[in-house]
């Protein structure tokens, strides 16, 4: 029997476990990023652990997310972060240089390698024919050191592509798709793999974006094979070295397959507050906007970027429309500037943004109050935007320049023929914001700076036996990492300083959380289904353990966030019965007695509702490993137990 794309090169990395679905393994990673809204403490974990040097094949820490400097904050962060990569070996992207996937995918990504990255957007890698994980800070620190990374061995699933895009439209259609069918969370657990005659038709860049925003749906990660395309693209890059061919076998088995015919596919959009709440521009109808977005590290490509000028060439935006423009790296922005596209852009009324994150994760460009922003990035989470009752649209670069013309929601096609888009033979390569680690003989006598806002990172304390703790939030289902610890201008810049940040904890569901746990001591969160869904952020973890939560018990986990728990020591738990969910109400207090037997003997544990006077099973489906990690206190002092 044949082995998918995906299971060959876990194959190759294999280091522990077996290659059985729902089983887990550990691999050995070749590369990693962060960016700096994770980075720091990433970093700080990383010094915990008294490792010289990283002993991964390449690792690069990106300034993406923080680039507005209202403060002295973040550029202190930035500074701590380049020192820490001149002492550890560790290249460093500068401000201004780009968004770490689009970056990441020109100069650095391999096919055939393992990539892990502390943000959730990871898996653009995929576009390449990586295996290209988000994970949390920790995960990324101990793969930095050298250590195994672990996954539960994910389910393949094949999306089959047929035919070939319509004029107009476009890749960002193609994952709109794949999410109106499968769900945010109907991922959880596999790998989405594309295959299929479609594939050959799409570029690089378009791949990318399709893998960027499988994140949405919860996958481990997802995968594009590497073929002549691929090798096309790194030659224009320079690195036709790095090209190797990468297929699945013609007989592989796959657990899933779903079959898309590229040519039926038409211009789609996710609408408020889900990623898979996606509807067809035809269903939404005439819908007047105020504002459109275009970048993120889901659409900021070149050749996105020249869809777009091409459309406003020799217009100017609707006047009721504020559109700004973040081509996704230097690269993109020299492009622009030298082909006369970036011009085009500025005539026509764009507000041109630092490559950068920027108004995706709210860092800026918030719309006004009750404003109907389209925007080409991933995520349209409630308050993501900044403005908490902000209508976001998840859109293609050609539909949203289009609206952008028009002041309404426009279907591209309306657009009329669309010319030929390539990409060109020979991008224009200069890494001189790239700055690569010393010399290994000159790191010793590096100093790393720190500012007065960066504080160690919280200490979590061994498993206690015996657990008694009130309720302190009872929540719904698909509470995303954004609901847990928000972004924006306002808050990332306190990424390093977790007392300060904890403040913000779960304000967007109760502003009264933080007070009432400190209040608390300790306390339990209770949940729904998918809880943790969206950023790889592990802060959504560390506000929690700071603020005294010992455990979380929900109908299901998000990959990634379970993950993070575990690494910070805190307990991740699923009801036996989901029907006792509706049984608890905050504040209730729930007691567990004899923790640490009952999960090293089983994988349930059973709580006791004290203020209802009712018992009830919770499942605690983890490894060994896993295991052993809780009761230690999490991965840290894990780690240094077993050095």
């Amino acid at each position: 029997m044949g082995m998918t794309l995906a299971q060959k090169i876990l194959k190759e990395h294999l280091v522990s476990g077996e290659m059985v679905a729902g089983t887990e393994i550990g691999i050995r990673i070749d590369q990693t990023l962060t960016q700096d809204a994770t980075g720091t403490m990433a970093y700080l974990e990383f010094e915990a652990m008294g490792v010289p040097r990283v002993k991964t094949e390449r690792s690069v820490a990106y300034i993406d997310h923080n680039t507005l400097q209202s403060g002295f904050e973040n550029a202190d962060d930035h500074r701590f972060i380049g020192s820490v990569c001149k002492k550890h070996g560790i290249y460093f992207s500068r401000p201004g240089n780009g968004i770490c996937h689009q970056v990441h995918l020109e100069r650095f990504g391999i096919p055939g390698k393992t990539l892990i990255g502390s943000d959730s957007h990871t898996p653009t890698g995929g576009g390449i024919g990586m295996i290209a994980i988000g994970a949390g800070g920790m995960d990324v620190a101990v793969a930095m050191g050298g250590g195994t990374y672990y996954i539960t061995c994910p389910k393949i699933v094949k999306v089959e592509l047929t035919g070939k895009l319509s004029p107009w439209v476009a890749a960002k259609d193609v994952i709109l798709e794949v999410l109106r069918r499968l769900s945010v969370k109907g991922g959880v657990g596999k790998i989405i793999e594309y295959c299929g005659e479609g594939v050959k038709t799409l570029s690089v860049p378009e791949r990318a974006t399709i893998t960027n925003m499988g994140a949405e749906l919860g996958a481990t990660t997802s995968i594009f094979p590497s073929d002549e395309t691929t090798r096309a693209f790194l030659k224009a890059q320079g690195r036709e070295e790095d090209y190797k061919p990468l297929s699945a076998d013609s007989d592989a088995v796959y657990d899933e397959v779903v079959e898309i015919n590229l040519s039926e596919l038409v211009p789609l959009a996710a609408c408020p507050h889900s990623p898979d709440n996606v509807k067809s521009v035809e269903e939404i109808g005439k819908l007047k906007i105020d504002q459109v977005c275009i970048g993120s590290c889901t659409n900021s490509s070149l050749l996105d970027m020249l869809k777009v000028a091409h459309i406003l060439k020799g217009k100017t935006v609707h006047p009721d429309v504020s559109l700004s423009i973040a081509p996704g790296s230097k690269q993109v922005l020299n492009m622009l500037a030298e082909n006369g596209a970036l011009a085009i852009m500025i005539d026509a009324g764009a507000r041109i943004l630092e490559s950068a994150c920027g108004p995706c994760i709210g860092m800026g460009q918030s719309p006004n109050s009750g404003g109907i922003s389209l925007r080409t990035f991933n995520r349209n989470f409630e308050g993501r935007s900044g403005t908490k009752d902000g209508q976001i649209y998840l859109v293609s670069p050609e539909l949203a320049a289009a609206s952008a013309l028009t002041g309404y929601l426009t279907d591209p096609r309306e657009l009329g023929d669309m010319p030929e888009f390539a990409l060109p033979e020979v991008f224009t390569i200069n890494d001189n914001m790239i700055v690569p680690p010393v010399p290994a003989e000159e790191m010793d006598s590096v100093e790393v700076l720190r500012g007065p806002n960066i504080k160690p990172f919280p200490v979590s304390e061994p498993l206690a036996d015996t657990i008694e703790a009130g309720c302190s939030l009872k929540v719904g289902d698909n509470i995303t990492t954004d609901h847990i610890m928000p972004a924006g201008a306002k808050i990332l810049p306190l990424r390093s300083n977790i007392p300060k940040i904890s403040e913000y904890c779960f304000a967007v569901c109760d502003e009264g959380f933080h007070d009432r746990a400190l209040e608390m001591k300790k306390s339990i969160i209770v949940g729904g289904s998918n809880y943790g869904q969206g950023s790889s952020r592990e802060h959504a973890a560390l506000a929690p353990l700071y603020l005294g939560v010992k455990a979380v018990i929900v109908k299901s986990f998000a990959r990634i966030h379970m993950a993070n728990l575990i690494n910070a020591g805190i307990m991740p738990m699923t009801f036996a019965d989901e029907a006792d969910y509706d049984r608890i109400d905050q504040m209730d207090e729930l007691v567990m007695c004899d923790v640490i037997a009952q999960i090293q003997k089983g994988n349930t544990v059973t709580v006791t509702n004290r203020t209802k006077g009712f018992d009830f099973t919770v499942q605690v489906d983890l490894s060994e490993r896993q295991k052993a990690m809780l009761i230690a206190g999490g991965l840290l002092n894990y780690t240094r137990e077993n050095q």
